[in-house]
């Protein structure tokens, strides 16, 4: 359950989680659980029950929001409702640390698929979160990969918060950037605030994607990667956060840390990004304020391909984005994404959210 303190009358939100077990055929022999899963509930029954849903294989929760809290506050506040679209097959590859799904929205204009894979490493530091809602009549959608380091810790507290924290926030949809950006800061607060083990030092990447109505906003914190294709073209609407950019290494000496080449510029010789979730240790030289682009969603704009580095060390902007023009489903395209990194020898976790922009040409 999730108390939504600024809502008066707050209706389902829909969050996707995979739940079949399927194992693909790059998978190794020896498998191991994943992180990047998450706990899955098989929620057909529930969606046959919501207007705008057909029911097709799907992994959803759904998270009713308590409004009598809100309207013993006595304040107006926007109605918010799950938003209609269909769903397309989830799969879990459970101990593998494999998962994989899709939906699409109703009126045909959006598509989403994700890939998420242990790979090479003993671990998976791996989260991803994917939102679909609707407030105050407006379509809002919510895409986000995690890549943690250190430890799992803050990809997790990122998947389970940072979404819930940002639709909360008074301003998110007169002033959405200053949401996020907010958000983004007031959530690596509340993390380390919340570790009370001072022997763990876990951070977090974070690459998301938020859609409010025609207004696409790409936020990044860290060298997890956001890529589309517009007009035809790749564009990154991110840039890796490397100690050795020019700006990045400025902040950081101007707030008295250090850039060392051990191997790859690091932080203080540690942290090979300059901005992460957590990694109290690095305080303030590591930060979590994001760089933030905003996208009209026009007929230009065709694919989203959001990305732990685990894909980007071993797969250019312009495959991923022209392999994402040319499958009709954009889970298929994050599978292969993921296969084609991890036979290309990644050896990083590996997670990919694809999302599909469709036109109405007549508009």
């Amino acid at each position: 359950m999730v108390c939504f303190a600024s809502l008066r009358t707050a209706l389902p939100l829909l969050r996707l989680r995979a739940t079949t077990t399927t194992t693909p055929r790059f998978l190794l022999p020896r498998a191991l659980s994943g992180g990047g899963g998450g706990a899955a509930v098989d929620a057909r029954a529930l969606l046959r029950g919501h207007s705008g849903w057909r029911g097709l294989r799907v992994a959803a929760r759904m998270m009713l929001d308590s409004s009598d809290s809100a309207a013993a506050a006595g304040q107006m506040q926007p109605q918010r409702r799950a938003a209609g679209a269909v769903a397309c097959s989830a799969q879990d590859g459970g101990a593998a640390g494999y998962a994989s799904g899709g939906w699409a929205r109703e009126d045909g204009k959006l598509k989403c698929g994700y890939s998420s894979f242990r790979g090479k490493r003993a671990t998976m530091e791996d989260f991803y979160d994917v939102k679909l809602t609707e407030i105050d009549g407006q379509a809002v959608s919510l895409f986000g990969v995690f890549d943690g380091h250190g430890g799992p810790r803050a990809a997790e507290y990122l998947k389970e918060n940072l979404f819930e924290n940002l639709l909360k926030h008074p301003e998110f949809l007169t002033d959405t950037k200053l949401a996020i950006s907010e958000t983004y800061q007031k959530t690596d607060t509340d993390f380390l605030e919340s570790e009370s083990n001072a022997f763990r030092d876990d951070g977090s990447t974070a690459s998301t994607a938020v859609l409010v109505g025609g207004h696409l906003y790409v936020a990044n914190v860290g060298d997890s990667r956001a890529v589309v294709s517009k007009a035809g073209k790749a564009m990154a609407l991110s840039e890796d956060h490397k100690p050795n950019r020019s700006d990045e290494r400025k902040r950081i000496e101007n707030a008295g840390g250090v850039v060392i080449w051990a191997g790859t510029w690091r932080v203080g010789g540690v942290l090979a990004m300059s901005r992460a979730f957590g990694n109290r240790l690095l305080k303030p030289f590591v930060v979590a304020e994001p760089e933030i682009q905003e996208e009209l969603v026009n007929e230009d704009l065709e694919c989203l391909v959001l990305a732990s580095d685990g894909l980007w060390d071993v797969v250019e902007n312009e495959e991923a984005v022209s392999l994402a023009k040319t499958e009709d489903l954009p889970e298929s395209v994050a599978r292969k994404l993921t296969e084609i990194a991890y036979s290309r020898g990644s050896a990083d976790n590996i997670t990919c959210i694809v999302v599909q922009f469709h036109h109405d040409k007549t508009e």
